[in-house]
């Protein structure tokens, strides 16, 4: 072949059953360096073709970095000429016609430049039809593979979700003329809502296609020019669509691929004008980045979203807003923060209407869940000073459980996890072990990840007890469940 063109790998090169297993396995270093032996590829034109610099071709090659992310696998694929199928895609557009197949295509993983100020709702959509496009595209094997990146932090982060407190920008109107009906819209929202009971119940991704494929026929509908009433209700059925879809790819330990749906999620409430769920949104992400151990981008997050929507929240979502914010606290060690503003939730809590006209999607904040989080975050403390939080946190915790039965799935499973795990710091090792009995049942009941992470943290407990029998049958089960 000819070395100097970028892209088009010769059908005996990718014959090859060490490049195919390569690319297989997502082993970019093995596939890069078998294209410059095999291919006659150099370095540069990899880079080229790929639309990578020569230095990030360098890091992969040597092994330094990996391909992790979506879009690049794409541009690879599409770059170099190599078939869908042998990287767990979708055929490429350009398959079947190499002849008409342009030097350099646009991948369609590639990402459309949405981080402008004020942001477009078209650009919005864009965003959705994109990432709806590539994960329903691809096995979910190769889906793992691709997307299991890390969370963006810090400044990276947290300045691209400015948009978010400026006005949408107005969007040209020469798209053609949609003709959806509200009663078309309330059947998506109906759909909605039930993707996100089940998300609450069971956790996992195990209708994340499902979500998706619903996702995608909303940014299909907004493609066109819809009455503006009807417009509004799908972008905000678009953000609760997004938001389900986040929790489950977290669920799923996707955690730069559930940022990807969390922005989309706040980017899509705010072309509708759902100030509220944005703000919902915006503590979703707080929560993510304090399961990551970033608490204070958590606080940033929770400051961002409580200055948005200041003006228009009713007190549930003020209080659970005071919650995340007690959270971000209590990562950062600080008591006299954490009771502060528990304290606030509690209050807002208690002005809160039984039958007010908050959203639906807030009714699962309650005194029960005020306590379930609370006794977490005492939790917390506990692991430091056992003496003076641990049994507050698990009178806390007791109070959740007493309200919200095992029908709450995930949020049920995860209290049990917790009250284990304090008998265990106090020293109650019979009371642990028939705990630890209880909240391996209860995670049976639910697919989510966030519980296995919770029930493994809770394993080393249960080493060093090898005498008594009901600690290493909790052992035992803790064991067999997460190896199922």
């Amino acid at each position: 072949m000819d070395a100097t063109t970028p892209g088009l790998l010769t059908p005996d090169v990718l014959d090859r059953p060490d490049i195919r297993a390569a690319l297989v396995e997502h082993d970019f270093a093995a596939v890069f360096t078998l294209i410059k032996k095999w291919g006659g590829l150099s370095q540069n034109r990899i880079a080229s073709a790929c639309r990578l610099t020569p230095g990030k071709v360098s890091l992969i090659i040597s092994g330094t970095q990996r391909v992790t992310s979506f879009d690049v696998v794409c541009r690879i694929a599409d770059g170099l000429g190599i078939p869908g199928n042998l990287l767990g895609l979708a055929s490429r557009p350009w398959e079947g016609d190499i002849a008409t197949r342009p030097e350099q295509p646009k991948a369609s993983g590639d990402r459309p430049h949405s981080d402008e100020i004020p942001w477009r709702p078209d650009a919005t959509v864009e965003l959705a039809t994109h990432l709806t496009g590539s994960d329903l595209a691809m096995d979910r094997r190769a889906l793992t593979r691709a997307l299991a990146g890390t969370a963006v932090t810090g400044a990276a982060l947290l300045d691209s979700l400015e948009g978010w407190l400026a006005p949408p920008a107005a969007v040209l109107e020469h798209r053609r003329p949609g003709r959806l009906g509200i009663r078309e819209v309330e059947e998506l929202e109906a759909t909605a809502k039930a993707f996100r009971q089940w998300d609450h119940q069971y956790g996992g991704g195990l209708r994340s296609k499902a979500v998706l494929g619903q996702l995608a026929e909303v940014s299909g509908a907004l493609e066109d020019r819809q009455a503006p009433a009807v417009a509004d209700r799908l972008y905000r059925v678009m953000a609760q669509l997004s938001g389900t879809a986040a929790t489950m790819a977290w669920d799923s330990g996707l955690h730069r691929r559930a940022q990807d749906y969390y922005r989309l999620a706040l980017r899509a409430a705010h072309a509708g004008g759902d100030v509220v769920f944005g703000a919902n949104v915006l503590a979703g992400m707080a929560r993510q980045m304090l399961y990551r151990d970033r608490a204070d981008d958590a606080l940033q997050l929770i400051h961002l979203a409580q200055e948005g929507a200041r003006d228009v929240i009713g007190p549930r979502v003020r209080a659970m807003l005071h919650t995340r914010e007690a959270w971000a606290y209590a990562a950062q060690g600080r008591l006299a923060g954490f009771q502060r503003a528990t304290a606030k939730a509690g209050e807002d809590l208690a002005a809160a209407d039984v039958d007010g006209d908050e959203p639906y999607w807030i009714a699962y904040f309650d005194e029960a869940e005020l306590a379930g989080v609370t006794g977490g975050r005492l939790l917390d403390f506990a692991r430091a000073n056992p003496r003076r939080h641990a049994f507050q946190a698990a009178e806390r915790i007791r109070t959740a459980l007493a309200s919200r039965g095992p029908e709450a799935g995930r949020s049920h499973a995860l209290d049990r996890i917790g009250l284990a795990e304090c008998a265990f710091l106090v020293g109650d090792v019979q009371g642990a072990a028939a705990e630890t009995a209880l909240a391996v049942r209860a995670a049976c009941g639910t697919r989510s990840g966030r519980v296995r992470t919770q029930l493994g943290q809770l394993y080393p407990y249960t080493v060093g007890h090898s005498a008594s029998r009901p600690v290493r049958e909790a052992r035992d089960s803790i064991r067999d469940l997460l190896s199922s």
